[in-house]
């Protein structure tokens, strides 16, 4: 009830779910990253194009460290996701999202984290089900991109409730949550930073 209401008064930041849905997306391990020395990281735009958003020139130094690494290994290299990294790492869910096929991450960035209060986000981070609920709720299957988004509108999320995209180009939203920088490549997923935590129902 605690956390509940405090979620509510921060104008509903919030959520993803347990590793029961992960696994049928998240069964298969993608391909290790290429380690060797002297390998360049490949720094071209993925296949939806560049990122775009209002924040990417924050996270310009970030990007060319993470399109050859996987996705749960990708969010420990923006310093700006570290909040996010570590309720990743607490739920235990940074190896299944590596071994993903191909995932879309919303990601909630510090400044999301930090507006929850700091009780709320206590009992959220010590309750392993309720973080993991939160968690994939910002998951979905398949590598979206920005048109992508735009023409499906409403998408599942590995957590089972439905995320609404609106908007268009660099005005993007989802649910009550701005796309900060989004259609950032990783090996196998998409990351769009955005500035709420979303809350499943």
């Amino acid at each position: 009830m605690l956390l509940a209401a405090a979620l509510a008064l921060t104008a509903s930041t919030a959520g993803m779910t347990g590793a029961s849905a992960l696994s049928p997306t998240l069964s298969s391990p993608a391909p290790s990253p290429d380690s060797s020395p002297g390998t360049s990281p490949d720094t071209s735009p993925g296949p939806g194009g560049a990122p775009i958003g209002p924040g990417c020139s924050a996270l310009e130094s970030s990007l060319p460290n993470i399109a050859d690494q996987t996705a749960g290994s990708a969010l420990s290299e923006v310093p700006d996701l570290s909040s996010l990294d570590e309720a990743v790492q607490e739920a235990n869910l940074a190896d299944r999202l590596d071994q993903a096929e191909e995932i879309t991450i919303f990601a909630p960035d510090n400044k999301a984290f930090e507006a929850i209060p700091q009780d709320a986000r206590d009992q959220l981070m010590g309750d392993n089900e309720e973080l993991t609920r939160v968690l994939t709720y910002h998951v979905v299957e398949g590598k979206k991109t920005p048109a992508d988004l735009q023409e499906e509108g409403t998408l599942t999320s590995l957590e089972g409730g439905e995320l609404t995209v609106k908007g268009s180009g660099e005005d993007l939203t989802v649910n009550d949550a701005k796309v900060v920088c989004g259609n950032i490549q990783t090996q196998n997923a998409t990351i769009y930073v955005i500035d709420k935590v979303l809350m499943p129902e």
